[in-house]
């Protein structure tokens, strides 16, 4: 397998849905080609940020599906199958349609807070199912549990698991498994403002969820720090960082998706338990937009 199709920018998409709740394929079909245009490296789909906790089983196929078949450049899918039932996540890997994905992202089971042993032999099993390569994500803010360096190295050695999406934001515990990991293993930075630092000591990129609204800007910021010019990859940080809290202020994607409606490229619409962006949220937002010089309008 070509490992550097995963290095730079890979982006976490945003599912559009209609005001009815029903999903939004022209609005889909625009951020592909946003995205595309931006110079994004691969497209990360159904994880958080795509919603995967209220898509139905046959919506997760049929966005799959549509991606597939409307992905302008071409570009690498890793698609997002993980869960707290390891038999169930196994029997969904089982009945997916693989044609076209170049790898997994699988979450750290959440909620059930399984300690190492659980969490090496659920990722042991998912990976020992997978026909493709597996990235694990490890986000303690929403599983409950941290996999520490151990833990990840642990499992860098299973032929299929090719990477970690680290989100825990402890750049410590990021040194470690660079220091580590086999030399094939991917890190690859969870959080849009860690990764250049995790860049700095060994990463390769990230999943970016800002890369929905300004994929140029944040690519280059990536590219940047990959070619060692941290200088530059410095100064496109900072555009970033009075708007990034902002984008998980009243939970993710709610955020994310009232740029983009800003920007003319989709609503803004979430399902519950999640609920539409305030306004006293989209008018912070388009402030820090245009103050930075993120803002850029489309015209659907």
């Amino acid at each position: 397998m070509n490992l550097s199709q995963f290095h730079g920018t890979g982006v976490a998409l945003v599912t559009p849905m209609h005001e009815d709740g029903s999903l939004d394929w022209a609005g889909l079909e625009r951020i592909l080609q946003h995205v595309t245009d931006g110079g994004v490296q691969y497209l990360v789909v159904q994880g958080t940020t795509g919603e995967s906790a209220t898509t139905s089983p046959v919506e997760k196929k049929e966005i799959l599906q549509f991606i597939k078949t409307h992905n302008p450049g071409k570009l690498p899918i890793v698609y997002g199958v993980g869960g707290n039932n390891t038999p169930e996540v196994v029997k969904t890997i089982q009945s997916t349609d693989f044609e076209g994905v170049a790898a997994i992202l699988s979450v750290c089971p959440y909620y059930n807070k399984p300690g190492k042993r659980g969490v090496i032999a659920h990722f042991t099993a998912v990976a020992d199912a997978c026909p493709v390569p597996v990235f694990m994500y490890n986000i303690p803010s929403r599983t409950g549990i941290n996999m520490s360096s151990e833990t990840t190295i642990a499992l860098a050695h299973h032929p299929n698991i090719i990477g970690i999406k680290e989100a825990s934001c402890i750049i410590e515990q990021c040194m470690e498994i660079y220091r580590d990991k086999p030399e094939d293993f991917l890190l690859i930075s969870g959080d849009d403002v860690q990764a250049v630092p995790i860049i700095s000591i060994g990463g390769v990129g990230a999943m970016s969820v800002i890369a929905n609204a300004v994929p140029g800007r944040f690519a280059k910021m990536i590219a940047s720090a990959l070619q060692g010019d941290f200088v530059t990859a410095r100064q496109e940080l900072g555009h970033f960082l009075a708007i990034d809290p902002l984008l998980y202020e009243e939970g993710n994607p709610v955020g994310i998706k009232k740029i983009l409606e800003i920007m003319g490229l989709m609503d803004a619409q979430v399902r519950l338990p999640l609920y539409r962006a305030s306004d006293e949220l989209g008018v912070k937002m388009q402030a820090i937009l245009e103050k930075d010089e993120l803002l850029t309008l489309v015209h659907s």
